[in-house]
């Protein structure tokens, strides 16, 4: 009789294998989804941020003279934000540098599942980010016309072109130098313009340190509206491909009743199947917001 001993114990160890494989790639996904809810804590605390970010907006615009307080805590909010987004930021990197590795060699469903949750991660991130930008962005308009509305009202007409010229300027004596012999012109009125100007100056300064980062949204946006446009045809090619089976089913439909054989036996008819290619049980219409975002920094950048 064959001795078949060897042949069991390198069956074993086989399995053996298989299970520690199985083990690791358990261990790293749940290393994987930690990350996630991590990354999604961030950005949570990011919009937070933002929110409270708008609510002192509306504090300093509505004080001619805000505290050093609310300004104080301002500041300490765009900071935290800054570096609340770099981290998010490097941590999205990492994972997509990963997928990228693993991409060519790896096909499994582990893979699909990490980079949909690493767009979904992106995609909600490029959302909160740009919501900050225009909220930034409301607030430096907000802030020129404060400022051109005391300079109208001491008889210092400007342009749109003179006052962002002016804007440039790290001076803030700059709006007040020409009028401060002006007997119209009250202290009040003259320390809101230079309130107003210094709040610009900052909040210029925090866009340019995120300058980068923005520049890698834009980009990153540009790939999900390449995935939109990959996805929408999916979804044209599936409309076609029901269209085609529901003109064939309808042609099956009279052979199927003059035959009482069962459909795919001998000499039966098997209509065409219905379901959609596995491809479209994707979600496409969550990226056409992101789609929408991109052609809003698109707008913003064509100010620059």
């Amino acid at each position: 009789m064959k001795d078949r001993t060897q042949e069991l114990r390198m069956g074993k160890e086989s399995e053996e294998d298989d299970e520690v494989a199985v083990s690791v790639e358990r261990r790293f996904m749940d290393e994987f989804f930690e990350q996630v809810e991590e990354i999604r804590g961030f950005i949570d605390t990011l919009s937070e941020k933002v929110e409270e970010v708008k609510r002192k907006h509306s504090a300093i615009l509505a004080s001619p003279n805000p505290d050093e307080k609310t300004k104080a805590e301002l500041e300490q909010l765009m900071t935290d934000i800054k570096k609340l987004a770099n981290k998010v930021r490097s941590k999205l990197k990492s994972i997509e540098q990963t997928i990228e590795q693993q991409e060519g060699t790896n096909r499994s469903a582990d893979l699909r599942i990490r980079k949909t949750q690493h767009s979904t991660l992106s995609r909600k991130f490029v959302e909160v980010m740009s919501e900050y930008n225009a909220t930034q962005s409301d607030y430096r308009e907000r802030c020129k016309g404060r400022i051109q509305r005391q300079l109208e009202i001491t008889g210092r007409n400007t342009t749109n072109e003179e006052l962002e010229s002016m804007l440039e300027s790290d001076n803030p004596a700059i709006f007040t130098s020409g009028i401060i012999m002006d007997s119209n012109i009250t202290q009040q009125a003259m320390n809101e313009i230079e309130t107003r100007h210094t709040e610009i100056i900052k909040l210029e300064n925090s866009i340019r340190e995120l300058h980068d980062m923005f520049m890698d949204m834009a980009m990153l946006v540009e790939s999900q509206g390449e995935l939109v446009n990959s996805i929408e045809k999916n979804v044209q090619s599936t409309e076609d491909y029901v269209g085609q089976a529901m003109e064939e089913t309808k042609k099956a439909i009279p052979k199927r009743k003059g035959s009482r054989r069962v459909s795919g036996g001998e000499g039966g008819h098997r209509p065409p199947l219905l379901n959609p290619p596995l491809s479209v049980s994707l979600s496409w219409s969550a990226p056409l917001s992101v789609a929408r975002v991109l052609r809003r920094m698109r707008l913003a950048g064509g100010d620059d």
